[in-house]
């Protein structure tokens, strides 16, 4: 049988999956979290070795690979990632044709989970949909008109960078109140650890995300702010409530804009419960025009949305050849 090799290189984690052409089973699939201060270089000796337990010495037919930052797909190279550092200009398509000796191809993770969901998951049987990733970052992906949207340099989807609070804290990219710095895993953890940090001020909530830590503050992170808010910490349904009203601002200027048939959302924070759905919805509805219509959704696929993304960019150069 002819396989497929996928990888997605995530800001926190690594993953990667084998499927023969054609198949919607995983053969083999492994996890990994990147270590503490991971590098580029660690990153890619820690997929080198996943890659090669899943291959068990044969050779893949092609390999897709999903990364998470901004990518130059034409060249095959990585432009930098927000989250790892060493990522600069990395020319990782070539590295990974020379190491495995095939073709391979190589796109921004928001814009293979846009691919992975329209082949294979909610966006079945739609011509235009945005898939947006809300985990360790915010991105976007365009599938218009049937096929992927880059924009003219590779830059399209970025709503983590769209600034809806131009007076709200600040985010790595220089700007304000970015719908990343509000609404992403990472970010509301910092936010939640700043106001806990605070000595003698006064707060509202912040006791339930104290005792899941065990008073241990570097322990929070967003998955704990997201479970505190289940629990009913005020704290912390403040800070994830106000990123899923961000989300929606972004998402219903984006509506306004492009007019996407369907949004789709992956990451972990799209996992936050019905009422960071009920906001994000509501937020969105109340911003866009009330003639847009669309969807809002959760992506079909969950975590493996880049993954097989992959495995449809593999295989439509394996169609190519």
């Amino acid at each position: 049988m002819t396989i497929i090799l996928a990888l997605d290189f995530g800001g926190t984690k690594l993953a990667a999956g084998l499927v023969n052409l054609g198949s919607r089973e995983w053969l083999r699939y492994e996890r990994r979290f990147s270590p503490h201060n991971a590098s580029a270089s660690t990153d890619l000796e820690i997929m080198r070795s996943l890659a090669h337990s899943l291959l068990q010495g044969k050779k893949p037919a092609a390999i897709g690979v999903s990364f998470g930052g901004p990518v130059d797909a034409t060249m095959g190279k990585v432009r930098l990632s927000h989250h790892v550092s060493g990522w600069e200009n990395i020319p990782l398509r070539e590295w990974l044709e020379e190491e495995f000796g095939v073709a391979v191809s190589v796109d921004n993770d928001a814009n293979v989970a846009a691919l992975g969901e329209h082949r294979f998951g909610t966006g079945q049987g739609y011509e235009s949909i945005f898939y947006i990733t809300v985990s360790t970052g915010v991105g976007g992906g365009w599938i218009l008109n049937g096929k992927p949207w880059r924009g003219a340099g590779g830059m399209a989807g970025e709503i983590g960078h769209m600034v809806v609070d131009p007076t709200g804290p600040p985010c790595l990219c220089g700007k304000r109140g970015c719908v990343e710095r509000l609404a992403s895993g990472p970010y509301m953890a910092l936010d939640v650890r700043e106001v806990l940090g605070r000595e003698g001020e006064r707060r509202r909530g912040g006791e339930i995300i104290q005792r899941l830590v065990e008073n241990n503050l570097e322990l929070v992170t967003g998955k704990v702010v997201s479970e505190a808010a289940l629990l009913g910490d005020v704290l912390a349904e403040d800070i994830l409530y106000r990123g899923a009203w961000g989300l929606g601002m972004g998402i219903g200027n984006v509506a306004n804009l492009v007019n996407p048939q369907l949004f789709v959302l992956g990451g972990s924070v799209a996992k936050s419960g019905e009422r960071w759905w009920e906001v994000l919805r509501k937020t969105a509805r109340d911003t866009a025009l009330p003639e847009v219509d669309f969807e809002i959704v959760a992506a079909g696929l969950g975590d493996d949305a880049p993954l097989w993304g992959a495995v449809a960019m593999a295989e439509q150069s394996c169609f190519r050849a």
